[in-house]
C-alpha cells in the first residue's frame, strides 16, 4: 500500500531499514505527479510572482522528491543489489526529465526574472539575492532559452548523460567487486597481521579456508593445508598488499588488475570505453546549444575560475614548481630500489613498495606501526573533542534505522539543542561504492510552513573492517580521510542559512567546495591531536611523541611526485573538455599529458580514466583542479590558526561563522576574506606541501 511506503512517509529520519527495491516506482509515481502538479500551478495565475509563496507551493513538492530520489541513489551506492539497481535504472530517466524541464520552464524563469526586477527583491536579505543570482544563471544553463528542436536535444542529452553516468559508476563498482585472488597465506610476507586475518576471513566466508598448492602458481589451489586468503581490489586489501608484500609477482598481478578495472582490457560487460567517448560528445554538444565554446567554458560558469586559460595555467605553474621535487624524489627511488631491494628497473606495480621501505628506511617507522595506535573508537573520540573544542558544539550517539549494523548514528548540538545529525559508514563491503564520501540526506531549511528542518549528512568511508574481537585500524591516512570528509560534513551541518539552495554547501562553488575538507586534513598534523585520539591496540598508550616527529618529519615526503600526479590528472581533465576533438580519444590524450608532466612513463597498459568516477560519474568533470585550487584556499586558511594558536576560540569562532554557517550564502572568496582579511595567496599550499 502507498500508505506504508517508506519513501512517501513524512518522518524526521530516512526509514533506511524499510525501504525496499518495490518501493521505489510506486513512490517516484506518487512524487513526481506531485512536483508536477506543484510546477504548473507555480507558473499558473493563482501563485503571484513573489518569492516566498512560489517557494510554498514549489519547493515544498520538489524538495520531497529530492530527499526521495537522494535516499535511493544512496542507498544504490552503499548497499546495491540487482534489485535495487534495477529500481534506479527504471526510475533514473523519469527524475532527470523531471529536472530537465524543472531547469528549461521558460514561465517559470520568467517569474523569477519579474521577482529580480521587483521593488522588493531590493529588500532581500544577502542569502536569498544569491538564490535569486544563482537560480537565473542555473536556467540559463538549463536551457530555458532553448527553443523548439534545440530544447527538445537539450533534454534528450541530459536524459542520455544520466545514464551513461549511472552506467559508468555501475561498471567500475562491478569490475571491482568481481575480482578475486585466492593465494597462500605465505605467500603475503611483509603484509600487516590485521590484513592478512581479514583475507583469511574473507576466504573462510566463502569456502576457501585452506588447501594451498605449494607448488602451484598464484592462486592455485591444492591438498598442503596451508591457510588460504582471498585478495579483492577493495581498498583495505589493494592498499596494504602493494605497500607491503615483498612477493613482487604478487604485487604485479594485483596492480594490473586494479589499472584495467572496467577497461576494454577486461570482461566487455564492464568496459567503459564506448561510455567515454559518448559522455564526452554529448558534453561538447551541451555547451554548443548553450552557444559556449566547450564543456570546459560551461563547467566553469559556476565556479570561482573564471576560464579555462586561467586553470591551465594554475595547474602548470604548479607542475612547474613540483617538478624538481618529483624528478629528486623519483631518483632517490630508483637508486634505493635497486642498491637497497636488488630492483633494477623501477615498475609501477613497486612504487608504494619502494616508497614505504625507503620511508621506513629514512624516518625509521613503518606505516603498520604507526597503525597499531590508531583505532577507530579512539580516533572518533578525539575528533569529536576537537570538533567539540574548535566549533563550540556537541556530538551524541544516537538510533536511527539503518542500511547496514556497522552504521552508526549522531546527532550535533548546540547549547543542548540538536541543530544537525549524521550518519557514520566506516567501512569497505561488496556492494559498496569506493573512495570516501559526504553526501547529504537532508539540507537546512526553514520551509514555508514555519518548520526548521535540520540538515543530515551521511559521511562515508572504506576503511578495514575489525577483524575478531580487535577494533578496526586506522592508517594515518585513513585519519587523514576521516578529517576530510568531516569537514565536507560540518560545512553541511553547522550552517544557519534558512535558505534551501544555498545553505551549507549549497550554493558553493564546486572549487571551493574542498577548502572545509582540506582545512580539517590540518589537524592530523598537531602533536596534542593525535595524542588525544591514540591508543595502541594492545598496550593502550598513546602514541610516542619521539614515533610522532618522525611521522612530522616523513610529512612531505614524496609530495612533489603527488602534486605532479594531481597536476597530470587535471589537466588531463581540463584538456578533455575543452577540446570536442577529445571526445573519441580521451585514452591517447591521457597518454600525451603523461609524458608531458610525468617524470615516469605509465604502463602501456593502464587505463585509470576507465575508473576515474570523480570525471564520468561524480560532479568533477572540467574541475578536478578543484582540488588544488581549495588546496591553496585551505593551506592559508589553516596560518591563521597557526599564527593565533591552533585551539585560539575567536579563531575557531571567526571560521565557524564566516565559512562553515554562512554556506553557500555568498561568494566563496567573500568568505575567505572575511575570514582572512585579504586574498589567499599561493605561498601558503607551497610551504605546507614542502614546495616552497
Amino acid at each position: 500500500m502507498i500508505a506504508m511506503n517508506p519513501l512517501l512517509v513524512d518522518t524526521e529520519l530516512p526509514a533506511y531499514a524499510d525501504i525496499r527495491p518495490e518501493h521505489v516506482t510506486p513512490a517516484l509515481d506518487v512524487l513526481l505527479a506531485q512536483a508536477d502538479a506543484a510546477l504548473e500551478r507555480s507558473v499558473g495565475p493563482g501563485v503571484a510572482a513573489d518569492y516566498d509563496a512560489m517557494a510554498a507551493v514549489l519547493d515544498t513538492a520538489v524538495e520531497r522528491l529530492r530527499c526521495a530520489w537522494g535516499q535511493v541513489c544512496f542507498l544504490q551506492s552503499v548497499a546495491d543489489t540487482p534489485l535495487l539497481r534495477a529500481a534506479h535504472a527504471h526510475n533514473l530517466p523519469r527524475v532527470i526529465d523531471f529536472y530537465t524541464r524543472l531547469g528549461a520552464d521558460p514561465r517559470l524563469y520568467a517569474k523569477y526574472k519579474v521577482v529580480a526586477d521587483s521593488p522588493a527583491a531590493t529588500t532581500f536579505s544577502m542569502a536569498r539575492r544569491k538564490v535569486l543570482a544563482d537560480s537565473l544563471r542555473d536556467f540559463v544553463l538549463g536551457g530555458a532559452e532553448l527553443h523548439g528542436a534545440e530544447r527538445e536535444r537539450f533534454a534528450a542529452i541530459q536524459d542520455r548523460s544520466g545514464a551513461l553516468s549511472q552506467q559508468f559508476g555501475d561498471h567500475v563498482l562491478d569490475a571491482t567487486d568481481a575480482f578475486e585472488l585466492f593465494v597462500a597465506e605465505d605467500d603475503l610476507h611483509g603484509v600487516p597481521a590485521d590484513v592478512v586475518e581479514a583475507a583469511i576471513a574473507s576466504a573462510a566466508l566463502i569456502g576457501h579456508s585452506g588447501g594451498i598448492d605449494d607448488s602451484g602458481p598464484i592462486g592455485a589451489t591444492g591438498p598442503s593445508g596451508r591457510r588460504g586468503c582471498r585478495l579483492t581490489l577493495q581498498a583495505p586489501c589493494f592498499g596494504p598488499v602493494m605497500q607491503f608484500a615483498s612477493q613482487r609477482s604478487l604485487r604485479e598481478q594485483l596492480w594490473r588488475a586494479h589499472a584495467t578495472r572496467a577497461s576494454e582490457l577486461g570482461p566487455a560487460e564492464h568496459d567503459n570505453s564506448a561510455v567515454i567517448s559518448e559522455l564526452m560528445s554529448l558534453r561538447h554538444e551541451e555547451a554548443a546549444l548553450l552557444g559556449l565554446p566547450s564543456y570546459a567554458h560551461l563547467s566553469l560558469v559556476p565556479k570561482m575560475a573564471h576560464s579555462p586559460d586561467e586553470v591551465l595555467g594554475f595547474l602548470h605553474d604548479l607542475a612547474r614548481r613540483a617538478r624538481p621535487h618529483g624528478e629528486r624524489e623519483l631518483a632517490e627511488l630508483r637508486d634505493f630500489a635497486a642498491r637497497e631491494l636488488d630492483l633494477a628497473e623501477l615498475m609501477p606495480w613497486d612504487r608504494a613498495f619502494v616508497s614505504e621501505r625507503l620511508k621506513q628506511s629514512r624516518f625509521a617507522f613503518s606505516s603498520s606501526e604507526v597503525k597499531a595506535y590508531f583505532t577507530a573508537p579512539h580516533v572518533l573520540k578525539g575528533l569529536f573533542e576537537l570538533i567539540e573544542t574548535l566549533l563550540g558544539v556537541a556530538i551524541v550517539e544516537d538510533t536511527a534505522p539503518r542500511w547496514h549494523d556497522s552504521v552508526r548514528f549522531f546527532r550535533v548540538q548546540r547549547c543542548g539543542q540538536s541543530v544537525a545529525a549524521f550518519y557514520l559508514d566506516l567501512h569497505a563491503r561488496p556492494g559498496k561504492g569506493s573512495g570516501a564520501w559526504m553526501d547529504d540526506a537532508r539540507q537546512r531549511w526553514l520551509r514555508p510552513d514555519g518548520r526548521l528542518q535540520l540538515p543530515i549528512a551521511h559521511l562515508v568511508c572504506n576503511f578495514a573492517a575489525p577483524v575478531g574481537d580487535q577494533p578496526a585500524l586506522l592508517t594515518h591516512d585513513d585519519v587523514i580521510t576521516l578529517f576530510h570528509e568531516f569537514g565536507h560534513g560540518l560545512h553541511h551541518m553547522l550552517t544557519r542559512v534558512d535558505e534551501l539552495s544555498v545553505a551549507g554547501i549549497a550554493g558553493v562553488e564546486w572549487d571551493a567546495v574542498e577548502l572545509p575538507s582540506q582545512f580539517m586534513e590540518n589537524f592530523c598534523w598537531e602533536w596534542s591531536v593525535l595524542e588525544r585520539m591514540s591508543r595502541h591496540v594492545h598496550t593502550g598508550q598513546p602514541l610516542p611523541r619521539e614515533l610522532f616527529q618522525r611521522m612530522y618529519a616523513a610529512k612531505n615526503f614524496q609530495n612533489g611526485l603527488r602534486m605532479l600526479r594531481h597536476c597530470e590528472m587535471a589537466i588531463f581533465d581540463m584538456r578533455l573538455h575543452l577540446d570536442p576533438a577529445h571526445a573519441s580519444r580521451a585514452q591517447a590524450l591521457a597518454d600525451e599529458v603523461n609524458a608531458e608532466l610525468s617524470p615516469m612513463p605509465p604502463a602501456p597498459f593502464l587505463r585509470y580514466l576507465h575508473s576515474f568516477t570523480h570525471l564520468f560519474d561524480g560532479g568533477y568533470a572540467a574541475g578536478y583542479y578543484g582540488y588544488a585550487w581549495a588546496e591553496v584556499l585551505s593551506a592559508d586558511a589553516y596560518g591563521a590558526f597557526e599564527e593565533a594558536g591552533v585551539f585560539d576560540p575567536a579563531t575557531g569562532q571567526r571560521w565557524r561563522e564566516e565559512v562553515l554557517e554562512v554556506g553557500g550564502s555568498r561568494p566563496a572568496m567573500d568568505s575567505f576574506k572575511a575570514f582572512r582579511g585579504r586574498e589567499p595567496r599561493l605561498d601558503a599550499l607551497l610551504q605546507h606541501q614542502g614546495l616552497a
